[in-house]
């Protein structure tokens, strides 16, 4: 298949569909000379913020994978704890990335970086992550916000104001680029880009960078 006629999967690990189109039109921006295809897990949890639902997500992620791998030149899983992704990487022959381990690369890579994330009780899932794509070296670590990720996410600019804090945070705790970790925090992590004078590294545009460059022209 030519490099113009190439179709991407994105998958979203929880059950809301309006989070994957979401989710599928910031990606369609990033590589708007593809196909972006946006497929909601059947089952799990509504939004993963602790870490029995990011685990549970990992069965109906690694299911949805097997059935779109025909139609797809490559996968995104689009949840930043990347549930399921090594599974689907270890048996399809086409790549699989994750948004998180897309961000924490794309990051690391400018120097000094660190996650604001609303999800306080995944903060020992993301240092994991972290150290599983050689980032610990340069990271100055998870910057959290108060409220719960449920409330902020039914309240906009709430979750913009408190993770604009969290960022500033990590600007004071040495980071040059953060990462906002969460496929659902997306369309904030673009108003930060334009409110804060550090780098922010928007998961999902990260991992169709790195999509681009694994698949052959």
């Amino acid at each position: 298949m030519s490099s113009d006629q190439r179709t991407i999967a994105l998958i979203n690990p929880n059950t809301n569909a309006a989070t994957t189109d979401m989710m599928v039109e910031l990606a369609r921006e990033a590589i708007p000379e593809w196909t972006v295809d946006g497929y909601t897990a059947p089952f799990g949890p509504r939004m993963i913020t602790e870490p029995v639902a990011l685990e549970e997500s990992v069965v109906p992620v690694v299911e949805l994978g097997h059935q779109v791998a025909d139609h797809a030149d490559a996968i995104i899983v689009s949840a930043f704890g990347d549930p399921g992704r090594t599974e689907l990487a270890e048996s399809l022959t086409i790549p699989v990335i994750g948004i998180g381990q897309a961000a924490i690369l794309r990051a690391s890579a400018d120097g000094p970086f660190g996650i604001a994330t609303t999800t306080r009780r995944l903060a020992d899932s993301l240092h994991r992550l972290v150290e599983a794509h050689g980032g610990q070296g340069d990271f100055t670590g998870i910057e959290l916000t108060e409220a719960d990720p449920l409330d902020l996410a039914a309240d906009p600019d709430e979750q913009f104001r408190q993770l604009l804090a969290a960022v500033r945070r990590g600007r004071e705790h040495g980071a040059e680029s953060m990462i906002i970790g969460g496929g659902p925090l997306s369309a904030t992590a673009r108003r930060l880009r334009e409110s804060v004078d550090i780098r922010i590294v928007e998961p999902i545009p990260a991992a169709c960078e790195l999509v681009r460059s694994l698949l052959p022209s």
